[in-house]
């Protein structure tokens, strides 16, 4: 690179890192406390869709809609896990279905 070149050299740039106030507003909070069908999907390892039919045919944790944007509290997903929760299959909840096919 010429001594005189009006762009800054990679060792400045990597040096002293400047965030943007946009991506600042951007990046999301570690703990969110709604989240979307796909990040719920990740935190139930449920596919989205399946989040999706569960809306329609019920049997899924609640949701909230928020205009036509549809999320999931934090604490309900985990309220909806701990209520499927079984010690064996014999248990008399586990065979009872929660939706319908």
């Amino acid at each position: 690179m010429a001594v005189g070149s009006s762009f800054p050299s990679r060792t400045t740039a990597a040096a002293a890192p400047q965030p943007s106030a946009a991506s600042a507003v951007q990046a999301a909070p570690a703990n969110p406390e709604f989240l979307t069908t796909d990040e719920a999907g990740a935190f139930l390892r449920l596919s989205p869709r399946t989040l999706e039919k569960q809306r329609v045919l019920g049997g899924g944790p609640r949701f909230r809609k928020f205009g036509a944007r549809v999320v999931y509290a934090a604490a309900d997903l985990r309220a909806w896990a701990d209520s499927h929760t079984y010690g064996m299959t014999s248990d008399p909840g586990y065979v009872q279905r929660d939706s319908v096919r």
